[in-house]
């Protein structure tokens, strides 16, 4: 693996980890349930962009397969991003 791509991986990872962390900060300082879809959903797309290429290098994956595995988990990562910005919100 290229040491550039490594870099750009870890770099997605960090960033996206601190977007989940902030809204889950968010979802527990306020109740904001969307916060909370919207974490997780970072959190999905976070994982589903460097799996491709741990499941490829590293475990020796189809690039069919390992695109197919990270194409799913970024595609329910945008739907719970999705939801969080049009879903039902339960009023208290």
């Amino acid at each position: 693996m290229h040491i550039e791509l490594v870099i750009a991986k870890v770099a997605t990872v960090l960033l996206g980890t601190a977007i989940s962390i902030q809204a889950l900060r968010g979802y527990r300082r306020h109740g904001s349930e969307p916060m909370l879809y919207l974490g997780a959903g970072f959190l999905f797309v976070t994982i589903g962009s460097v799996l491709e290429g741990v499941l490829f290098d590293v475990l020796g994956w189809s690039l069919f397969a390992a695109g197919a595995v990270q194409t799913s988990l970024v595609a329910v990562g945008m739907l719970v991003i999705l939801y969080s910005l049009f879903g039902e919100v339960s009023v208290s």
